[in-house]
């Protein structure tokens, strides 16, 4: 389980005060960006993951440093 950074935060990065992102939403967008980790990854060549942070906690962590924005259609 994914304890830091919170889930609270990482909604609020996402939405906007008026308009915040529901829990749905933030899974979907974790994950699609951790699945872009992965394939950048294998891409690259790397196969070998132990010592790493798991691909979903970097997206977690990208989401709260503001890197990764949701697209609203």
């Amino acid at each position: 389980m994914i304890n830091e950074p919170a889930v609270d935060v990482l909604i609020r990065k996402l939405g906007t005060e008026e308009d915040p992102v529901s829990r749905y939403a933030l899974c979907v967008v974790a994950s699609k960006r951790a699945r872009q980790i992965i394939e950048t990854e294998r891409n690259r060549g790397i196969h070998d993951f132990t010592g790493r942070d798991k691909e979903l906690l970097s997206a977690c962590k990208e989401i709260a440093d503001g890197q990764v924005v949701i697209a609203k259609d």
